[in-house]
């Protein structure tokens, strides 16, 4: 794979992404999805002109009154009132359908008010009111329950868990999983020449998770795993010191932790000599965070992460437009409502199907290319960045397409 040690001008905080959405609905119109090796890309190059910002709290609960409906399941309430998280998901859907353009779609904006049982009620209602697709919920316990009544009513899910379990046929995860960062980063250790890998895995789901994929890919990528620790999170110290022990037999260090813990753990490694001047350091997208770049045994340390650029460019046109940050995980709600208003209108009768979905060729969207498989989970296309004095910088850049099936 081609490295580079910064930021390349492509990959540049712009407005808009790679093509139109009206380009990229012609060109699935004339070869599905972009053909072979081409995904369909998302998103436009400016935003509406004309439309002054709006709060959250203005939104409409449809937006759009066009014929084809797209449902959208977000926590806008919860028990101690509005959702922050929910509401910039809802504005990041309105920026959309804004700049698609459409008129040929509704929104059907729905609350789940964050528990399971209202999010089976909310895609209960989508249903019953024609919705063709429905994209959301974002917890995975809301996830199953909304899953459970469109599969029975025959429509597609694009959900924003992260965990992996919520997935299944039909119901299809945008978002970013832990096993992907794991396998990034772990196949590009290998890459890189390292042999000999040891783990410290918090004892929490996450890290169940990364450490199921962390041997997988380990033993995928040909790494002798040295040693596994796990601790229970705020309690790392002695599982430092027994790395430490076998540190003349590793090369490398994979850590899946939060930049708050990593402090502590930061302070452990320096205090044992395992830093990533002795030992490279592997993280997670976790890392993709400022506190993290300043920590002292993390300089020099490598993560995988989605790429920042379309991200800053649709967090620019988003604060223009309604005037306050996006959560992290806004542009989700703006990938999915992009591709369903793509496919409506370039895939006719077959838009939300399976074969439609599921095509290996993906979609290239605002955190980069992706795709989803089958079962209902996703590849996507991820940078390796490195900590260095402070900052984070991409040394091998997110692929711009996807390898293999996608099986």
């Amino acid at each position: 794979m081609q490295e580079a040690n910064r930021l390349s001008p492509a990959r540049a905080p712009r407005p808009g992404f790679a093509l139109t959405i009206l380009a990229a609905m012609l060109l699935a119109a004339c070869n599905p999805i972009g053909g072979p090796g081409r995904s369909l890309s998302l998103g436009a190059p400016t935003p509406a002109q004309g439309t002054p910002p709006r709060a959250a709290s203005e939104v409409s609960e449809q937006i759009g009154s066009g014929s084809v409906k797209i449902a959208l399941i977000v926590p806008l309430t919860q028990a101690s009132g509005p959702s922050l998280v929910g509401g910039s998901l809802r504005n990041a859907a309105q920026l959309a359908y804004a700049d698609s353009g459409a008129n040929d779609v509704s929104i059907l904006v729905k609350d789940d008010h964050s528990t399971p049982a209202g999010s089976a009620a909310a895609a209960q209602s989508a249903v019953s009111e024609g919705a063709e697709i429905i994209l959301g919920p974002v917890a995975a316990a809301s996830v199953k329950e909304a899953g459970a009544v469109a599969r029975a009513a025959g429509r597609p899910v694009i959900a924003f868990s992260t965990d992996s379990s919520a997935a299944a046929h039909g119901v299809y995860l945008l978002s970013f999983l832990v096993e992907n960062y794991v396998e990034r980063i772990i196949s590009f250790a290998a890459q890189r020449d390292k042999k000999s890998i040891a783990a410290l895995i918090p004892d929490n789901s996450y890290g169940a998770i990364a450490l199921a994929q962390f041997q997988q890919s380990a033993a995928n990528h040909g790494l002798r795993v040295m040693t596994i620790e796990r601790y229970k999170p705020g309690a790392a110290s002695e599982s430092v010191k027994r790395i430490a022990a076998v540190a003349d037999q590793i090369d490398t260090l994979f850590i899946p932790e939060t930049p708050e813990a990593m402090e502590a753990i930061s302070r452990d490694l320096v205090a044992a000599n395992l830093d990533s001047k002795r030992v490279q350091i592997l993280g997670t997208g976790l890392w993709n965070d400022p506190r993290a770049y300043k920590l002292p045994a993390l300089q020099g340390a490598w993560f995988s992460a989605p790429e920042n650029g379309g991200f800053n460019a649709f967090a620019s046109r988003y604060r223009a437009r309604f005037n306050v940050e996006p959560s992290r995980i806004a542009t989700l709600a703006y990938d999915a409502v992009s591709l369903s208003i793509a496919l409506s209108r370039a895939q006719g009768s077959q838009r939300f199907s399976e074969s439609v979905l599921t095509n290996p060729s993906g979609f290239n969207g605002a955190d980069g290319v992706f795709r989803f498989r089958v079962d209902g989970t996703n590849d996507r296309g991820l940078t390796v960045l490195e900590i260095s004095g402070g900052q984070a910088k991409v040394i091998s850049p997110a692929p711009r397409t996807l390898s293999g099936d996608g099986a």
